[in-house]
């Protein structure tokens, strides 16, 4: 496959183009939700520099953001806030079949949460955006969100033992979380805390899960089946697995004074360093200089130690492969934030998920209100057809 784009005509005439590998650089789509630019280490949200939005407004003010266009003012937040809290509320029915679910053995929270989306979407009746209108599409679309939380931590508790923790109307979306997982209010400095890397998860331009997402909804599938696949999407180590992974990677380490034999180790035998390295981030990666912040903030040995095993493996990395910036990405201080939370690391994926949703559906929205069908081609290199078909023995 070549490097570059390249236009040629196919032997039906259409004129087509060999895109670069993984489609990188390729512009599919035109979007006003947000944006990435690498080189500069910046992203955005709509027209907000993304790491001031999360220093100045809550969870709840961008989703608002997102679904509506605009942040709102203080009598749009407590009516945007009720509409939440409405929406997260399950199906009655719904507790026997999620107990199912978490029984399954082996449980893998991502695989049950991805279950229990699309279960839900069926129960609720969700159809074809094509066969509703937008003021129920939206509704869907708060639905699916307010609820991937509420599922997340109920299956988690449910498969503990436990039965769940319904929603609390008056805690925020981070405190709902936490309460919901633990049955027991939080401390203020832990829903800060997951608040931040929450409202940092939202949205990253056009990644994997997000044009799964866009790509289902092109064909007029409902957004349940958009939000379902595009969980399956970020279920992949290379996407969203990775903070859990960040955190085996510390305990292998052990201590500060093995890091520097460890990562030299690692780079002989051609391992890759987990929570290092970004597809588009050439320089820092933005929301990794705010979680460290965050962790500092926290404090605990885990964040010490993690910014101590930071600091040497940039170093080592820059020596070992020099011209090469690999600095630290978000999943290597989400994993220590998430578990500074309280939040057990098989769900450290999982509340990812639980807010990139809220990106998808806008995206889903956006992607309806001018669809066409997400279509590419391919090009063919195997054998030149037709060949002979050989008759059967």
């Amino acid at each position: 496959m070549p490097d570059t784009a390249q236009v040629t005509t196919s032997t039906d005439g259409r004129v087509s183009a060999d895109a670069p590998p993984g489609l990188e650089g390729v512009v599919v789509a035109h979007t006003q939700i947000g944006d990435v630019r690498g080189l500069e280490g910046f992203y955005h949200y709509r027209q907000y520099d993304a790491i001031e939005l999360n220093r100045r407004r809550s969870l709840e003010d961008v989703w608002h953001l997102f679904f509506r266009g605009h942040l709102p003012d203080r009598a749009e937040r407590d009516a945007f806030t009720r509409e939440i809290a409405e929406h997260r509320v399950l199906p009655g029915d719904l507790t026997p079949f999620l107990g199912q679910v978490a029984a399954t053995d082996p449980f893998d929270p991502m695989t049950a949460l991805r279950t229990a989306i699309s279960f839900t979407a069926q129960r609720s009746g969700f159809r074809s955006w094509l066969d509703i209108s937008p003021e129920q599409l939206y509704d869907n679309a708060m639905q699916i969100s307010a609820q991937t939380p509420v599922l997340l931590a109920a299956l988690y508790r449910l498969h503990s033992g436990q039965e769940p923790v319904p929603p609390d109307p008056d805690l925020s979306a981070a405190a709902n979380y936490l309460y919901m997982l633990s049955g027991q209010r939080p401390d203020a400095q832990r829903v800060w805390a997951l608040e931040r890397y929450l409202v940092s998860t939202i949205d990253h331009g056009f990644n994997s899960s997000t044009f799964t997402a866009r790509v289902i909804a092109s064909t007029g599938a409902d957004i349940g089946s958009a939000v379902t696949g595009a969980i399956g999407a970020l279920s992949g180590p290379l996407h969203g697995g990775a903070p859990s992974r960040v955190l085996e990677m510390l305990d292998d380490i052990g201590s500060p004074d093995r890091a520097e034999a460890w990562v030299r180790a690692a780079v002989g035998r051609g391992d890759r360093i987990m929570g290092f390295g970004h597809r588009v981030y050439k320089g820092k990666d933005p929301r990794s200089a705010l979680l460290r912040e965050v962790a500092d903030t926290v404090g605990g040995p885990t964040a010490e130690f993690a910014m101590a095993v930071e600091d040497t493996i940039v170093r080592v990395l820059a020596e070992e492969k020099p011209g090469r910036a690999l600095n630290a990405n978000v999943e290597f201080y989400a994993g220590v934030v998430m578990d500074a939370c309280g939040i057990p690391r098989e769900l450290f994926t999982p509340t990812f998920a639980s807010s990139r949703v809220i990106g998808w559906c806008a995206h889903v929205l956006e992607q309806v209100s001018g669809n066409r069908l997400i279509r590419p081609s391919a090009r063919y290199d195997g054998e030149a057809p037709p060949q002979p078909v050989p008759p059967a023995d």
